[in-house]
């Protein structure tokens, strides 16, 4: 895809020689080339002009040092690369330079191939910002979020608050019921951001136990526990740049929510085993399919973690309150298995849609996409028939019992008989039967007791 505007590179260095060489080096690889000798003609042209790349010396004869110059820059335009160049003597600057937010920094005597590799690299990722900015112009216009099937109001609303906030830092937590695709919903959030060339980190903390999750979370030091040979850096850090999605974060111990509390706050944190202090600016998203509310009024939940994951809450529907979404859903998902199988494509007989329609869908988009892969898969001819379909389909929710009370009450009866029926599938084998739920071992051993399942 060609550049829509040229691609500039300005060549920031003391020395004349360094400057006219590499012009003259990097003329086949930049549509226009400038140069600067000091920080202060470098400042007037980035302002007067379009240097998605910057090349600058770390020694620059003027009261502006090089990474000054670097600071400033990544500071009025955080989308222009900029590559340091430094003698021998001064790699630790470098790095420091590299932590500022340099694209990469390169040693003197410069090698020209490999300066040319680097202004390669650094046009690449500049034409895949552009693409991804053409990318989230047509899906805008086009009404659709990334990947995310949907036509009704409900999901146009949540559409909505995504744009609304995707270009922000705030935190957002994504609360709905399982199955849903709340980690769509973070995915869409980060493509639509600045932060989109930037790392998608997604961490599941109900699966987690606590004694990991730390480690997970902050990375850890050689040796610092038994098994860790080697360092790992943990999710902070490598979401830097970029988004960080925590699942389940109510699954969190108390310990755990007090560790989290304290890098959300400071945003300063340490390996496990380790005495550096390191930082991230991860963009954070949570999710959870429990209410928070009522966790913090049951004393279950930091409520000042609460506020600080909640500051742009997103409710995302279950499928029974997006029914007029099931069609193209259904559809999407049977063009995916039919292809990803090797089968000829099928459709659905309409008495077979009508009952799709209709059905209670206690497992959301992902129970929906698990049937049709099934009837893809078992379907006889090109036709989806009714009687094809799972039976559970044509039984609504808590079919068998009359349901009087509260919404809530009818909603925690179709909860439990649902438990129930996994267990039973399942032969009350617990692991298992949460992954069929898609719920951690935890929430269900939760919810089991809230029942009386034990």
């Amino acid at each position: 895809m060609p550049d829509p505007d040229p691609f500039g590179v300005l060549i920031v260095d003391d020395e004349p020689n360094i400057r006219s060489g590499l012009a003259r080096g990097l003329a086949d690889d930049a549509d226009v080339i400038e140069t600067a000798g000091d920080a202060e003609e470098a400042l007037a042209k980035i302002d007067g002009g379009n240097y998605p790349l910057v090349i600058v010396d770390v020694r620059l004869n003027c009261e502006m040092s090089g990474i000054e110059l670097l600071e400033r820059i990544v500071a009025q335009r955080p989308q222009t690369a900029v590559i340091v160049i430094t003698a021998h003597g001064t790699v630790e600057t470098a790095v420091d330079a590299m932590r500022a937010g340099a694209f990469d920094f390169i040693l003197k005597p410069l090698d020209l191939n490999l300066v040319r590799q680097q202004v390669r690299k650094a046009r690449e990722h500049y034409q895949l910002r552009v693409e991804n900015q053409q990318l989230k112009s047509r899906l805008a216009d086009s009404g659709q979020i990334s990947n995310i099937v949907a036509g009704g109001a409900a999901m146009q609303d949540v559409f909505r608050q995504i744009r609304q906030v995707a270009a922000t830092d705030a935190t957002v937590m994504i609360q709905g019921e399982s199955g849903t695709g709340k980690e769509l919903i973070a995915r869409a959030l980060h493509d639509l951001s600045e932060r989109s060339t930037g790392p998608f980190v997604a961490v599941n903390l109900g699966a987690l136990p606590e004694t990991l999750l730390e480690s997970e979370l902050f990375g850890h030091e050689k040796g610092a526990f038994s098994g860790a040979s080697r360092r790992k850096p943990g999710c902070f850090e490598q979401a830097s740049h970029g988004t960080l999605f925590l699942d389940e974060v109510t699954e969190m111990s108390a310990k755990s929510q007090v560790d989290l509390l304290r890098v959300l706050e400071s945003r300063q944190f340490t390996r496990v085993g380790g005495e550096q202090v390191l930082t991230s600016d991860a963009r954070v998203v949570s999710a959870t399919n429990r209410s928070v509310q009522q966790m913090v009024d049951e004393g279950a939940f930091r409520e000042d973690l609460f506020y600080r994951l909640n500051v742009i809450p997103i409710e995302l529907p279950p499928l029974r309150g997006r029914r007029d979404d099931i069609p193209l859903l259904a559809e999407h998902f049977l063009e995916q298995f039919c292809t990803r199988h090797g089968r000829p494509q099928k459709t659905f007989a309409a008495d077979a849609m009508k009952t799709m329609m209709s059905a209670p869908w206690p497992g959301n988009v992902r129970q929906l996409r698990n049937v049709i892969e099934r009837m893809v898969l078992t379907s006889a001819g090109d036709v989806i028939e009714q009687n094809e379909l799972p039976s559970e389909l044509s039984k609504p929710a808590g079919s068998g019992n009359t349901v009087v009370g509260t919404l809530a009450d009818a909603v925690e009866a179709c909860e439990r008989q649902t438990i129930e029926a996994a267990l039973r599938a399942c032969g009350m084998h617990r692991e298992k039967t949460a992954n069929m739920l898609g719920v951690s071992v935890r929430t269900l051993h939760y919810k089991m007791g809230r029942f009386g399942l034990r």
